[in-house]
């Protein structure tokens, strides 16, 4: 006589193609899609299990809830823990250009634009994608850099920092107003670039 033994509780049945190691990399990447194309409010996980062609329970498993999916594609755009010390290697001496420039490079890449143009409309009217903008934006990078360089009033200066860097993103990005959505990149960092030096480093 063959027993069977008890399912584990907490995971979905899983298939080789569950288990395999590109599904988290699956689910992650049919996030970014579905929330690009769908916004926050309207995207769930079961939508994100579909199109990444997996069980909406292992979507819980690698990640949890909606929000967290969420921040985890923010987290993929920004990627605060590996950028950090790039920016801040040279101290205050051009942290405005390096911040600019880097900020202007993620938005400029398509594949991180996408997730980030679903949490800038969503943010404007729902509290929990503004609690992850405020958290990956501001607390997980900006504020951050400004503690590191040792100002007063760190979160001020980051809030200061974020609301023009966004700013620009909404206009060029998002509205495409002109001639700020087609002038080339370098002239924002060159323009853009002094404010921000000046909020993260002036006493």
């Amino acid at each position: 006589m063959t027993s069977t033994a008890p399912r584990r509780r907490g995971r979905p049945a899983r298939s080789d193609t569950d288990t395999g190691p590109g599904a988290r990399e699956r689910i992650l990447e049919a996030a970014r899609t579905e929330f690009a194309e769908r916004g926050f409010d309207k995207t769930s996980v079961r939508g994100i299990a579909k199109a990444a062609g997996v069980d909406p329970a292992l979507v819980h498993h690698y990640f949890g809830t909606k929000e967290e999916v969420f921040g985890a594609a923010i987290e993929v755009s920004f990627e605060p823990a590996m950028v950090l010390p790039a920016l801040l290697s040279g101290g205050k001496d051009g942290i405005g250009e390096r911040l600019a420039r880097y900020f202007i490079s993620v938005w400029e890449n398509p594949v991180s634009r996408a997730p980030l143009l679903a949490i800038i409309r969503s943010a404007v009217t729902n509290e929990a994608a503004a609690a992850l903008l405020r958290k990956f934006v501001l607390r997980r990078l900006l504020e951050r850099i400004a503690v590191e360089l040792d100002v007063p009033d760190p979160t001020l200066r980051a809030e200061l920092a974020a609301s023009h860097m966004i700013g620009i993103a909404i206009l060029r990005y998002v509205i495409k107003a002109e001639p700020l959505a087609s002038v080339d990149t370098e002239e924002i960092v060159r323009l853009v670039a002094p404010t921000l030096q000046r909020y993260l480093t002036e006493a």
